[in-house]
Order: structure tokens, then sequence, then C-alpha cells
């Protein structure tokens, strides 16, 4: 079976070229020329690797690699862009990319990076295992299982809201993550939930995680700016 490739670029002269080189090189290619389009196939499909431009119209590539990442840890994520500073690297691999190259490039480099990362895909390593689950305090939460331990050790099963709510928060914890953050990650675009309902989860979270869900020490309001989680 070929190893597949998820390659999302909205320039269309260069997606076919990049496209082509890949299945040259004996890979499965399937295309996306947006963020949401992106998000779309990735939930439907399965991929050795995603190649991801980030300055797209609606949903850019950082926000679809922080969306994917929610749910999906494994798959390698490489990013191909024109953004070269020193910050957009930090940050694509701040959100969880394990490749940065940028435009232009040199496509013996971009084919052998590609070769490096589905590589790495194919191996069920032990990291992958341990980022899965994350604990603070006394709790601890399965990401793959959407499985918790809470107070007292009670074993909660989360929905997958409430799992991505959770690992966006735990994966900026510490930083105030704002509301539209949440929409855009969390809710994506099916639906607007109104503040009350996002306060709504956080209350849930301090239920199933806090000592005192009166005096939180992990789950935090910001009024007017957003929300925070603290380890």
């Amino acid at each position: 079976m070929a190893n597949r490739i998820l390659v999302v670029e909205d320039e269309k002269n260069l997606l076919d070229v990049i496209k082509m080189n890949l299945e040259m090189e004996d890979y499965e290619v399937v295309t996306a020329m947006n963020g949401v389009q992106a998000i779309k196939t990735h939930k439907e499909q399965r991929f050795n690797l995603i190649v991801l431009d980030i300055m797209m119209p609606d949903m850019d590539g950082f926000q679809v690699c922080e969306k994917i990442r929610i749910t999906d840890r494994e798959t390698p994520i490489l990013f191909l862009t024109a953004k070269d500073t020193s910050e957009d690297k930090v940050m694509g691999l701040k959100l969880g990319a394990d490749d940065y190259l940028t435009k232009p490039f040199n496509l013996e480099e971009l084919l052998l990076r590609v070769k490096n990362l589905v590589r790495h895909s194919l191996r069920g390593t032990v990291k992958d295992k341990k980022i899965a689950t994350v604990s603070f305090g006394t709790n601890e939460i399965d990401f793959k299982t959407f499985v918790a331990k809470g107070n007292k050790g009670k074993k909660i099963q989360l929905t997958q809201r409430e799992a991505a709510l959770l690992k966006l928060l735990i994966d900026r914890k510490n930083e105030v993550v704002s509301r539209q953050q949440i929409l855009t990650t969390v809710w994506g675009y099916d639906i607007t939930p109104s503040t009350r309902t996002i306060d709504n989860f956080i209350l849930a979270f301090r239920r199933y995680f806090e000592k005192d869900s009166r005096d939180p020490k992990h789950f935090f309001s910001i009024r007017g700016v957003g929300y925070k989680f603290v380890d």
C-alpha cells in the first residue's frame, strides 16, 4: 500500500508541481487548496504526512496545524511556506509541526525531508504514546481514548469537544486563550457557541479536576479576555 500524503497549498501551479513530484516517488497524494478543506479531508482519511502552507485565506496553516494536533499527535506535519522569520518557525514548531521548510525550496531537499517524515510516521514510538497522556495534580487525561481520571480517582469519559478544549488549554498552559481562538480551533465553522457555552465547559472541568470547584487552581475564566489553564 502506497504511503499517503496530504498537500495543502492555495497556489495551483505549485500544488501541481509538488503533487507530480511526490507521485513520481510513488506516494499517493491528496490535495487541498484551503484550510477548511484540509481539516475536512484529514478527518475523513488517513495520511502518513501532511505538507502544509501557512498563508491561506479563511484559515491559515498555523490554525490548521493547531486544530489537527488536538485529535492527532502522530501524523507528521511539514510546513512549506514563504514565511521565513525565526518567529514563524518557532511558532510552527510550537504548534506541533515536525519540520519547517521555506520557499523557494530545493526539490531534492523537500523529497528528502518527506521521506524522513514518512519513515517516522510508520513507527509506533513510545514518545507518541507519552504525548497522548497528560497529568496535572492528581488528574490524568488520555487524549487517545478521551478517558480521564479526575477528583479522588474518579473515571470520566470526555466528549470529543471537551477533550479538544482541554487539549487546547493545556497546550497553551499559563497563557490566556481568547474566545475567538477557541471558536476557530475547537468549534471550527460548524456552530458559534455563546460565551456562556464555553463557561459551562470550564465549570465542568472544575467539577472534574479541581479539589474545590469554587476555588479553582487549574481552570480560569478571564472576564472579557478568555480562558486559562495553570498546571
